[in-house]
């Protein structure tokens, strides 16, 4: 499912590696490697070096814990801006353009943006893409301090920051796949829903009480801060590079040649290719719902209400992502990501039955309980499915294909929503006599409607993912890039 933010999570942060580890790698060639010395409790298995304990391990947790400051800030403006613009001009369409600028740069850079990754040292990608977007978030925030702010400002100021935000999210899940092990992949996905769910909880609410008590420009200022931090946090970091695998091999060339690789590599791994067309039918759906949440809820609740809400359904995302971090997942996870779009269906029928601040909360409370079964299951089956030196452009590709579909909802749900279904369902509207007697007439309500069709529409998604075989039955039929028997041996952790 999308989560539509301004950034991409933030940066890792590594504690400081110590001497030098030469490792045997299983074939019997020695390579040289910086990195820190093992503990004496570790042991070595099959050429691998591993803790007696499976964990996620002190890196990780510090990765993590970056995020926290990182995602507050990114949520936090991202609310904010979504509404001085429908204060602003009161107008689902003009709120669609503006998320519309934060999508599409990533769908055309995506592919070019991965295979750089792979090139490039992954800390250094995130460097620039923290810095570049924290300049796009700079101009917002001057620009409203001067009161010369606009709302086509957004357009340009956006779309750089969405720009260089795109190198985030390949980097990042490409190192995560470094530097945790291979059967904590579901765990590390739910950690990291759990700092997306605390920057979802503290974002709305501080961006609401904010705007209520303050402007706009203090919400960007803050941003900026968060940015700032990432950036500071990035230069304490080494992060180990990948062994270069066949596939890596097959795909070096110029760069037009290797960011089309990433596209080849997934067509010709059939259930690849099948979970990837899903979500991006998924996002289809639920852009809609990024358009409309906003406004439907504003119909009834004032922004601070809805701030709020917004928090405390977020609580939801935190409980199911520290489930998902302490249990790893469902060990089916096909059948995790479907299942989590059924409820999810559920919650948005849940919330569009009635104008009611309450009910609206415990329905998105309801679908972020479950967002990260889904997120975290997808996550781990493609960091276990694809060779590591080929992740970048692999997972970027992944994000353009999925999100490919976002930009056709973002123009189409104004003039839907606000042009046809909200005058069907005003009062003495076409439909006021017939469905407005189930979720009722006025403001909003046509935007209810459309949930109620986007709910019907996600059911028939999920029907049709588990009727196709090769999506099924993806983790029995295809292999792991890491073996259970002969996993490669990583960089292992500074003693305390």
């Amino acid at each position: 499912m999308a989560v539509l933010a301004l950034r991409s999570a933030s940066p890792l942060r590594q504690v400081r590696a110590v001497g030098t580890s030469r490792v045997r790698s299983p074939a019997g060639r020695s390579r040289g490697r910086r990195g820190p010395v093992e503990p004496l409790s570790s042991r070595v298995r099959l050429g691998r070096v591993v803790t007696g304990k499976p964990r996620l391990g002190r890196t990780f947790l510090v990765v993590w814990s970056g995020q926290l400051v990182s995602l507050v800030g990114s949520s936090l403006t991202g609310f904010a801006l979504a509404v001085w613009v429908f204060q602003q001009t009161g107008s689902a369409t003009r709120l669609a353009l503006v998320l519309l600028a934060t999508t599409v740069p990533g769908i055309i850079l995506g592919p070019f943006a991965g295979a750089l990754v792979d090139r490039w040292d992954r800390r250094w990608a995130m460097i620039l893409s923290d810095t570049g977007a924290a300049v796009g978030t700079l101009i917002i925030a001057v620009l409203h301090f001067t009161d010369n702010l606009e709302i086509w400002h957004l357009y340009p100021a956006l779309a750089l920051s969405a720009a260089f935000a795109t190198f985030q999210f390949p980097a990042y899940s490409a190192a995560t796949s470094l530097l945790v092990e291979k059967d904590q992949y579901g765990r590390a996905a739910g950690m990291v829903q759990v700092a997306e769910a605390v920057g979802q909880i503290v974002g709305p609410i501080l961006g609401g009480l904010l705007l209520f008590w303050g402007e706009l420009t203090l919400v960007l200022i803050v941003d900026v801060a968060t940015f700032c931090f990432a950036v500071l946090t990035l230069t304490w970091v080494r992060f180990p590079a990948p062994e270069k695998s066949e596939a890596g091999r097959e795909g070096e060339g110029k760069l037009w040649q290797e960011a089309r690789y990433g596209l080849s590599y997934v067509r010709a791994r059939k259930p690849l290719w099948a979970l990837m067309l899903f979500f991006t039918s998924i996002n289809f759906v639920f852009g809609f719902v990024s358009v409309l949440l906003l406004p439907l809820m504003l119909s009834f609740a004032s922004e601070a209400a809805v701030g709020v809400a917004f928090g405390l359904g977020a609580i939801g995302m935190l409980v199911g992502s520290i489930v998902v971090s302490a249990w790893g997942g469902p060990r089916r996870r096909v059948l995790g990501i479907v299942g989590a779009d059924f409820a999810i269906a559920a919650g948005l029928f849940l919330g569009a039955l009635r104008p009611s601040l309450v009910l609206f909360t415990v329905a998105v409370f309801f679908v972020m309980l479950v967002l990260p079964v889904a997120n975290s299951s997808s996550q781990a089956i493609w960091q276990s499915k694809v060779d590591l030196d080929v992740q970048g452009r692999v997972f970027a590709i992944r994000r353009t294909i999925a999100q490919l579909a976002i930009p056709i909802s973002y123009l189409a749900a104004g003039p839907i929503a606000d042009g046809l279904l909200e005058p069907l369902m005003a009062e003495g509207g076409g439909l006021a006599s017939t469905v407005g007697q189930f979720i009722g007439t006025g403001d909003g309500r046509g935007y209810a409607l459309f949930f109620l069709i986007l709910s019907g529409a996600a059911i028939l998604t999920g029907i049709a993912a588990l009727g196709y075989e090769p999506l099924r039955t993806l983790e029995e039929k295809m292999p792991d890039v890491i073996p259970e028997q002969a996993q490669e041996a990583r960089p292992a952790e500074a003693p305390a």
